[in-house]
Formats: C-alpha cells, sequence, structure tokens
C-alpha cells in the first residue's frame, strides 16, 4: 500500500474527511452534445466514474488521468482546472467514511482494448444526462446532467 493510502486510511479511522480525486472522460457526439464514460465499481457494480487516492509527488489532475487509464483504460488530456467536486459515504471494513472528491474533465483520445482493471470493471459510453441517472451520489449525478464542455476544447 502506497505511503499516502496508508496516511489517507489513517485519516479515516480517525472518523476525519478524506480526499479523492477523479476523473469524466469525455469525447465528443457526431450529433452534437457529448458523451461521457463511466465504469462499474469492482465491488457493487454499481456505475462510477474513474477515482482514487491522490498520489504523492503527482498533482490532482494527472491522479485522475492515472485513475482513468487504471479503471477506464482510457488516455487523453485533463484540462487544467477542475470541473466540480461531490461528496459521498465510502464504505471501509467496519464503518463508513465521508469522501470528498475533486473531479477533472478528461478529453480521451484513446481507448486501450487491454488495461489494468479490464477484467474487473465494464465500461459505457453514454450521453451525459443519461449518465446522470445511472450514478447514486446525487452531487455526481447532478455534476454530469449539467456538464459542459469549455469553448476552447469544442473547437
Amino acid at each position: 500500500m502506497a505511503t499516502a493510502k496508508k496516511k489517507t486510511v489513517r485519516k479515516a479511522k480517525k472518523g476525519e474527511r478524506i480526499r479523492q480525486v477523479a476523473a469524466i472522460p469525455f469525447r465528443p457526439r457526431e450529433n452534437g452534445g457529448l458523451e461521457v464514460l463511466l465504469v462499474t465499481s469492482r465491488t457493487t457494480r454499481r456505475f462510477i466514474v474513474p477515482k482514487g487516492w491522490p498520489m504523492k509527488g503527482k498533482s490532482g489532475r494527472k491522479a485522475a488521468m492515472i485513475e482513468a487509464q487504471e479503471e477506464a483504460g482510457v488516455l487523453g488530456k485533463a484540462l487544467k482546472r477542475p470541473a466540480g467536486s461531490y461528496s459521498y459515504w465510502k464504505r471501509m471494513a467496519n464503518r463508513f467514511v465521508r469522501v470528498d472528491v475533486v473531479v477533472y474533465l478528461l478529453e480521451v483520445t484513446e481507448e486501450m482494448t487491454d488495461w489494468r482493471e479490464a477484467a474487473n470493471r465494464q465500461r459505457a459510453w453514454l450521453p451525459a444526462a443519461d449518465a446522470a441517472l445511472l450514478i447514486d451520489e446525487p452531487e455526481l449525478s447532478t455534476l454530469l446532467r449539467d456538464l459542459t464542455i469549455p469553448a476552447a476544447v469544442q473547437a
């Protein structure tokens, strides 16, 4: 277990809120608008966005890009500014802990056919509004529903 993760787990055991980073992989749709990529979680098989713990020596944006590669098998360019944030209750071994997640948009340039967690996850490209309906976390659902891509990216 990485040192940063150990520290985070210790904080969680003390009942402190902990942080994660996430990516919303996206691509333009042929008929306009955009699609986002969701993946299933390993344990509950619910649809989620790729997310994970902050990584020592890496920015939140870079960590989100790594999580998207490992969990969803996509490569791309993460936008510099976070798209937003949300909170959720994470199931730990013997308790739940509140997690604050900073979310970055990731413009997908490559979709891998084989990736680190391919055997443990499924992925699905969906219009953002449809993806919002599949997400259990209300704040993340709202973020997806209201998602707009900066004009500089659309050009």
